[in-house]
């Protein structure tokens, strides 16, 4: 009788172990699943896998200090032109309105957010205004400079690397994003190679 007690005993403590256990596991799994997919941006080596959640679509129109407005851009200001450019899910092939273009050196980098996490990867774009006491000559490839920029959560302040560099002309744009429908506008930075003419 004693011993039928006592194994009922080891069986109720047994059963309260597991249940705890299990409640336990129920708790984190939210946190988890979150922490997956806030890092599903950073895990990526390429632009158009990356997740771009945690990006700024629209902007407030201010450019950075020291950029400097095209004087003979291909496209002007006003012009409708088509996104061929996937920054950001609802980009390629968005009809857009030029609404800013600035002549300058624009880079993609990588860099180690503030906010910690994982290295992103070949970020589009970054102008030379956007780097913290940026040089008067361009930067080139393997250079190491400090980002001034806040396009994405963790940027402004991060350590970065230049990947690319490239003197071009570069456009802001307001445009609807083609999967949500949503309204973007003064959109920083698309290329001149990234945008074609409305036909």
């Amino acid at each position: 009788m004693k011993n039928k007690k006592a194994f009922l005993g080891i069986a109720s403590l047994l059963l309260v172990f597991f249940l705890a256990a299990c409640g336990g596991n129920h708790e984190t799994s939210p946190k988890d699943t979150s922490e997956t997919k806030s890092n599903t941006h950073d895990k990526s080596d390429s632009m158009e896998e990356m997740d771009h959640s945690e990006m700024d679509h629209s902007g407030s129109g201010e450019v950075p200090e020291g950029l400097a407005k095209a004087e003979n851009p291909t496209y002007p200001v006003e012009s409708k032109v088509i996104i061929h450019a996937e920054h950001m899910p609802g980009m390629e092939g968005a009809e857009a309105t030029v609404s800013g273009a600035f002549d300058t050196t624009v880079y993609s980098v990588t860099y180690t957010p503030t906010t910690g996490g994982n290295p992103v990867k070949n970020h589009k774009w970054v102008v030379h205004e956007e780097i913290e006491n940026a040089s008067d000559k361009p930067y080139k490839q393997g250079d190491e400079v400090v980002l001034n920029a806040e396009h994405m959560k963790g940027m402004k302040g991060a350590k970065a690397t230049i990947d690319t560099a490239e003197p071009t002309t570069v456009y802001m744009v307001d445009y609807t994003d083609t999967k949500t429908g949503e309204k973007i506008t003064n959109h920083m930075w698309v290329t001149e190679s990234e945008l074609s003419p409305v036909k």
